[in-house]
C-alpha cells in the first residue's frame, strides 16, 4: 500500500514519455486487473469568435502567408503582405547622371526539398550577356510549399502584384491588426505570373569554370524603373533621403498581393524580402575618360521595418458563419455540437469539464480512493464536415483559464512534467478522416480533483508555441505561430445527450479520457 503513491507518480511520468498513452492504460485494465479503469466522460466544447482578426504586425510574424484560398466550410481567405522599406544608406550619392536599368523585388517562399520534387535544367550553350561569354547555365527549380488547392484550373499560377502604400504605417512598437485597411496607390508598380515554384541559378564560364553568377533560391520580379527613378534617384540631396524617419514618411511602403480569389496560401520569411536597384552612372578616370559603369543600390525590407499580414475573409453562406457568431458570447453553458477552428484570426474554441463530472470524481477520490494515472482531452475530426485532402493542423495552443476569464496560463503539466518529456499534443491518423487529438491534462485534473483547486476551463487555438533555438525553452504564452498558421479543421463537439456523464469509450464526442486505479 505504501508503494501505491510512488507507482502512480511513476506511471504519470512514464505516461508523459510514451508515444501511446492508451497502451499504458491497457496494461492496468486488461485481464484480471480489477483495480484499473479506463473511462470516458463527455465535455463541454464551444466555439469562440475572434471576429476574424488577430495582431499581425512584425512582433508576431516569424513568417507571413501570401495568396488566396476558398473552400465551402470556412469560406474565402485572402492574404496580402504590407511592409515599410528603408534605404541601405542615407543621403546616398548615386554618382553622376545615374539612370536605373531595372528594379527587382526578391521573395523567398518556403519550398519543398524532397529529391523527387526538384527539377534541374542545364544549358551547356548559354551565352552570358555581359561580354558575350560562353558559359553553362544550371537552373534548379523547387515547388513552393502550399496550403489549399495545388492547382487552379489545372495550373499552379498566381499573379503577384505590387502597389505603393500611401498610409503611414507607424513604428515597429505599434500594434497592427490583420484586418487593418491600408490605402494604396492604384498604379501597379509590378506584376508577374507566379508559377508556384522558386529556383536557383548558377552560371559558370566554359573556359575555366569560374562562377559568373550564383543566385540563391528565390522568386524575382521586376518593378517599375521609372517610378523609382523619380521617387528616389531624382531626390538625391533632398531631406526625404537623409534619414529613416523622413524616408518612411515619404515612401511609406509597398503592398504585395495576388490578383486571383482562389488557389492556395504559401509562406515566406518577411525579413528575407528585398528590393535591388540596378543602375549605371558616369565614372570619370584620371585622364578625363568618362565610362558608363554598373552599380547597385539596395532597399531594406527586413527587420526594423513595420510588417503587416493583411488577412481578409468572406464567410458568406458557410457552415462556419452559421456556427460562429461575431456578436454572441461563447456557448460555454450548453456547448456546441461542432467546433470550427482556424488559425490567422479564425475561431478558437473552449473546453470545460462539467461541474457534475468534477463532483463525481472528487467523491470517487474521497470515498473510493481512486488515483488518477492519466487524463487527456480527446478531440475527433468531424468526418462529415471536414473530409478532404487539406493538411490538418499538427499542433494546438492550450491555455488554462481560471475563474477570472482573463486569467490565462500554461497548463501545469507543461511546466511540472517538462523534464519528463511531456508532449502537449499527440496526434493520430492526421492523413485520414478519422484523425484525433489528445491533450495531456493529468496534472491539471489532479490539482482540481485531489487538490481541490478551482475548476478551470481550457482555451485552444491552432498554432505552435515558439521556442528558444538554443535551449528549447518556450518563449512565452504570447509567442506562437497562430498569426500565420493557415490550417483549419472541424471537430466533433458536445454530446448534448450525455453532458457531464460517462460515455462509451468508442464515442467520438469531445471527451475526457481517464485512466485511474482504485485501492
Amino acid at each position: 500500500m505504501k508503494l501505491i503513491p510512488f507507482l502512480i507518480m511513476g506511471m504519470v511520468v512514464l505516461n508523459s514519455c510514451e508515444g501511446d498513452l492508451d497502451d499504458l492504460g491497457s496494461q492496468l485494465v486488461d485481464g484480471n486487473a480489477a483495480d484499473g479503469y479506463d473511462k470516458a466522460y463527455s465535455l463541454l466544447a464551444y466555439n469562440i469568435s475572434n471576429k476574424d482578426t488577430i495582431q499581425a504586425d512584425a512582433s508576431k510574424l516569424d513568417s507571413v502567408q501570401l495568396g488566396a484560398f476558398a473552400e465551402p466550410i470556412f469560406g474565402k481567405q485572402k492574404v496580402s503582405y504590407v511592409t515599410q522599406l528603408r534605404l541601405s544608406t542615407y543621403d546616398p550619392d548615386f554618382g553622376t547622371n545615374p539612370v536605373i536599368d531595372s528594379v527587382v523585388l526578391t521573395l523567398k517562399p518556403r519550398y519543398e526539398t524532397a529529391s523527387d520534387s526538384i527539377k534541374t535544367t542545364t544549358n551547356e550553350d548559354y551565352i552570358y550577356p555581359d561580354g558575350a561569354v560562353a558559359a553553362k547555365k544550371v537552373v534548379t527549380t523547387y515547388p513552393v510549399s502550399k496550403y489549399g488547392k495545388t492547382k487552379i484550373n489545372g495550373k499552379t499560377l498566381f499573379t503577384i502584384k505590387v502597389h505603393e502604400v500611401t498610409d503611414f504605417l507607424g513604428g515597429t512598437a505599434d500594434k497592427l491588426s490583420s484586418n487593418k485597411v491600408v490605402a494604396l496607390n492604384p498604379t501597379v508598380l509590378g506584376s508577374k505570373v507566379f508559377e508556384g515554384t522558386v529556383n536557383s541559378v548558377v552560371i559558370t564560364k566554359d573556359s575555366d569554370a569560374a562562377e559568373l553568377l550564383n543566385r540563391a533560391v528565390s522568386f524575382r520580379m521586376k518593378l517599375d524603373s521609372a517610378f523609382f527613378q523619380s521617387k528616389i534617384f531624382a531626390k538625391k540631396g533632398d531631406q526625404v533621403l537623409k534619414d529613416a524617419a523622413s524616408f518612411i514618411r515619404y515612401f511609406k511602403g509597398i503592398s504585395i498581393s495576388v490578383l486571383e480569389e482562389d488557389g492556395y496560401l504559401f509562406s515566406m520569411a518577411p525579413n528575407d524580402a528585398g528590393v535591388t536597384i540596378y543602375y549605371k552612372n558616369d565614372v570619370t578616370a584620371t585622364d578625363g575618360t568618362v565610362t558608363r559603369t554598373k552599380a547597385e543600390f539596395a532597399l531594406n525590407l527586413g527587420s526594423g521595418n513595420v510588417h503587416l499580414s493583411q488577412i481578409m475573409y468572406d464567410r458568406s453562406g458557410t457552415p462556419y458563419a452559421a456556427a460562429v457568431s461575431d456578436t454572441a458570447p461563447p456557448n460555454d453553458v450548453t456547448g456546441d455540437a461542432l467546433i470550427y477552428t482556424q488559425g490567422m484570426g479564425g475561431a478558437s474554441f473552449g473546453i470545460k469539464i462539467p461541474e457534475s463530472t468534477i463532483a463525481q470524481l472528487r467523491a470517487m477520490y474521497k470515498n473510493d480512493k481512486i488515483g488518477i494515472v492519466s487524463a487527456k482531452i480527446r478531440l475527433y475530426n468531424d468526418e462529415t464536415g471536414w473530409n478532404n485532402s487539406y493538411k490538418k493542423p499538427s499542433s494546438l495552443l492550450v491555455r488554462e483559464r481560471g475563474v477570472a476569464k482573463d486569467s490565462m496560463r500554461f497548463l501545469p503539466d507543461m511546466t511540472v512534467l517538462a523534464s519528463a518529456g511531456y508532449s502537449l499534443i499527440k496526434t493520430n491518423n492526421l492523413s485520414t478522416k478519422d484523425a484525433y487529438y489528445e491533450i495531456g491534462i493529468t496534472k491539471s485534473l489532479k490539482d482540481i480533483v485531489e487538490g481541490d483547486s478551482e475548476i478551470r476551463a481550457f482555451r485552444m487555438d491552432i498554432g505552435r508555441y515558439l521556442q528558444d533555438p538554443s535551449t528549447g525553452t518556450l518563449l512565452g504564452q504570447n509567442y506562437n505561430t497562430r498569426a500565420y498558421t493557415p490550417y483549419r479543421i472541424v471537430l466533433k463537439g458536445t454530446d448534448y445527450n450525455n453532458t457531464g456523464q460517462a460515455i462509451p469509450i468508442e464515442s467520438k464526442a469531445a471527451q475526457l479520457r481517464l485512466i485511474f486505479t482504485q485501492k
